[in-house]
């Protein structure tokens, strides 16, 4: 794509809670996140989505999350659903 990566700062607090500060302006942009649900995938996949939030709340156009490797993908049902609030996740397994 011949794209910079974009700066994120990412810490956890004492009692394990996840904060994102965007450090560039992304409003009005189109925010691709590329983040894996490796393990520790519980961690992964809410940094994913409070950086999905973060652009959100920051105004950001568009918002693409690409996850190459998706742990919870391996489910017995055909498709099933997250939902997180605004944030629905659907989920198909071949």
């Amino acid at each position: 794509m011949g794209l910079e990566l974009g700066k994120v700062k990412i810490k956890r607090f004492a009692d394990g809670e996840i904060y994102v500060q965007l450090q560039e302006s992304v409003r009005g942009c189109d925010v691709f996140l590329v983040q894996p649900t490796c393990p520790p995938a519980n961690e992964n996949l809410m940094e994913l989505l409070i950086m999905i939030d973060a652009c959100r709340r920051a105004s950001a156009k568009n918002i693409t999350a690409v996850i190459p490797y998706f742990g919870y993908a391996r489910a017995d049902r055909k498709a099933f659903f997250i939902s997180l609030g605004i944030i629905t996740f659907a989920v198909y397994s071949w």
